[in-house]
């Protein structure tokens, strides 16, 4: 697989992991009387991006396998 198609696929998942964390964190936060406590959980959302960001443009950035034997 080409190392762009790679990339842009690991850009995609971690835009698709950032929207199903951050949505409902913010939504929890604005719609519930006890959304203010959900604060407390927004480092940790962010940290776990920053973390999943990494791991993916590892694994984007690899080179290929060497072809043949």
């Amino acid at each position: 697989m080409p190392s762009h198609v790679r990339l842009a696929l690991a850009v995609v998942a971690w835009l698709l992991a950032a929207t199903a964390v951050t949505l409902p964190l913010a939504w929890g936060i604005h719609t519930r009387d006890w959304g203010v406590a959900l604060m407390l959980a927004v480092p940790v959302a962010v940290y776990g991006l920053l973390w999943l960001g990494r791991g993916l443009e590892a694994w984007a950035r690899t080179p290929p396998p060497p072809d043949g034997p």
